[in-house]
């Protein structure tokens, strides 16, 4: 894509590096981009999955911006680097006197809060990095959500550089209260041709072409969650996968609901004219894989998410938008400290959307350059691998949980990934991108593992289990938790016949099966009932834990069940317990892979 932005002063440069799951990292990054070119200087803003690691050492000044997922884990965009900064022959003084700073992103809800970032600014500093800012953490459990540590944090950072940096002569602090200009210029193309415009994502080495084989619904037809087996077939493509890795894929919006939020915004008749984008401001990112040739319903279609829950960042760019003088006061207070919990009542707490604010703002007019200002990235989605490719060669399985519920107001809502993955039919093609994973299998086949997944967590622990069968390992117990075993057990036919087989031990976790009025079973319950065998495993066979699935209270829930085993069987105290299983995760025999 073609750029251009304003003087470029290499005495002023600075790299700001992020790692999102959700994007709320990647707005933070922007953001502090836009408040760093009021003290003159030029930012890169890159993903650090975009960023070779090893030029690290030839930058001048970092900002890292790093959210928490799970327990404690850093981004999988972060795990390159990362990994190459534990490094054990990497001399102290490799970053010597290197300014740098970190924000982390995380949620207090979580017993490892901004963890990632934690571990980032004191590992920097280890390798001799300075750091000029006091490390910024921020909460998604906030009432202004990241922003209330985000903003203070920035300004502090601003006075950080211009210690460092004074401002040059003659130029003065920029406001912040003006609108920024957009991140890049459109530009019609009467001559421009669909046929003829080159997809980046098809070009991408990274991603692979594959073909749907089946996609079935696992839950009964009456329940209330529609979860689909996905077979995809490899097909020629060289693809290659572990046990534990992911699987990338780039979302398509619903026609019907693309061609509904164009004509609300008044571009449906320009929806398929061809348009140039320019990349204009180098300090802001942009969608991945977008290309510099497209239409407005293309870019709504792959690009953009009209359907997300706006970040503030949203209202403050459509106060600028809006024609309407009631408009741009009710705008002024969401914005206000006082408006705060009136904004969270309106938009977070009840989820409204993107378009709806917009169907409700009938006066805001966003510019056609603005729209990547405007509107996040429609970003690619992640996915445990549910299958081995020993057991299935040239076969990718995926398990997926369609996102559909309704909101405080009684709105429906669909996930846009899990929605297109719902309607693609056997023969379509698809591209997808793999990522390695957090899990790791024990070097001996004969170490015995314990599995532990709710739900669709299951995904990783089947990918997991058949390598090891593959292998001719009987060591594997699976805990599995749902709601019914009648409604929900995924892939119950498949465990009753490995325990059949004497493959795996199965152990069952049904918690709306009990009696009325009794206390509801969960994964954690069954771990302690069965604490002899737990410690056996773990203590004395040295066996491996993994803990896959929702990162709420269940992975602590579980390694408690496991420090009481350690504890009554081990003869721990309460304490040591405790540390016997924190040590279990540092030597990588208790692999959590949780999502929030």
């Amino acid at each position: 894509m073609e750029s251009h932005s304003g003087d470029f002063d290499d005495s002023r440069k600075l790299l700001i590096l992020f790692a999102t799951e959700t994007g709320n990292a990647q707005d933070s990054a922007d953001y502090i981009a836009r408040q760093c070119r009021r003290i003159a200087f030029n930012c890169r803003v890159v993903s650090m999955d975009a960023y070779p690691p090893h030029d690290l050492i030839s930058e001048d000044l970092v900002v890292f911006v790093v959210s928490t997922t799970g327990s404690g884990v850093e981004p999988r965009s972060m795990t390159e680097l990362w990994t190459m900064l534990l490094r054990s022959d990497l001399p102290n003084d490799l970053f010597e006197d290197l300014p740098f700073a970190v924000f982390g992103l995380g949620d207090t809800s979580y017993e490892k809060f901004c963890w990632a970032a934690k571990k980032l600014s004191r590992r920097m500093e280890s390798l001799g990095g300075f750091e000029i800012c006091e490390r910024g953490d921020g909460d998604e459990q906030h009432r202004f959500g990241i922003d209330e540590v985000l903003h203070p944090w920035t300004e502090k950072l601003l006075k950080a550089l211009l210690e460092l940096f004074p401002l040059p002569t003659g130029a003065k602090v920029g406001s912040g209260d003006v609108v920024p200009p957009p991140r890049v210029i459109i530009r019609n193309e009467p001559a421009y041709n669909d046929e003829q415009v080159t997809d980046p994502l098809d070009e991408d080495e990274k991603y692979h072409t594959v073909t749907v084989k089946k996609n079935v619904r696992i839950t009964a037809a009456d329940w209330y969650q529609d979860v689909r087996h996905i077979e995809l077939d490899l097909g020629d493509e060289n693809l290659v996968y572990n046990p534990g890795d992911v699987a990338i894929i780039h979302p398509i919006s619903s026609t019907l609901e693309v061609e509904s939020f164009l004509t609300m915004m008044g571009w449906g008749n320009i929806a398929d004219q061809g348009i140039t984008i320019e990349r204009s401001q180098l300090d802001q990112s942009l969608p991945d894989h977008l290309p510099s040739r497209s239409t407005l319903r293309t870019i709504f279609t792959r690009y953009l998410d009209f359907n997300a829950v706006p970040r503030r960042s949203f209202f403050r760019y459509i106060r600028h938008f809006t024609t309407d003088a009631a408009e741009r006061e009710k705008l002024d207070e969401f914005l206000s400290l006082e408006g705060a919990d009136d904004l969270y009542d309106y938009c977070h707490r009840v989820r409204r959307t993107i378009q709806e604010i917009l169907a409700e703002f009938r006066h805001v007019r966003i510019p056609q350059d603005y729209i990547f200002d405007v509107f996040p990235p429609l970003r690619p989605r992640h996915f445990s691998i549910a299958s081995s490719i020993k057991r299935h060669p040239k076969q990718l399985h995926l398990c997926v949980a369609i996102v559909k519920y309704r909101t405080k107001l009684k709105m429906p809502r669909r996930g846009v990934c899990t929605s297109y993955l719902s309607s693609i039919q056997p023969g379509e093609s698809l591209r997808i991108g793999i990522l390695q994973g957090l899990i790791k299998l024990p070097p001996d086949h004969k170490t015995p593992i314990i599995c532990v997944a709710p739900g669709t967590g299951l995904a990783p622990m089947r990918s997991v289990i058949e390598e090891r069968i593959h292998h001719e390992s009987q060591a594997n117990t699976l805990y599995f938790g749902c709601r019914s075993a009648t409604q929900d057990q995924h892939y119950g036919t498949e465990w009753t016949s490995y325990a059949s087989s004497r493959d795996i031990v199965y152990q069952t976790a049904f918690s709306r099966d009990q009696p009325e009025g009794t206390k509801r079973i969960y994964v954690q319950d069954r771990i302690r009932e069965d604490a002899e065998r737990i410690w056996k495993i773990i203590g004395e066979e040295k066996g491996w834990v993994y803990i896959s699935g929702s990162s709420n209270k269940m992975p602590l829930a579980v390694k408690e069940a496991i420090a009481y085993s350690v504890e009554l069987h081990g003869g721990y105290s309460s304490e040591e317990a405790k540390h016997y299983v924190d040590a279990m995760v540092k030597d990588g025999r208790l692999i959590e892979e949780c999502w929030s």
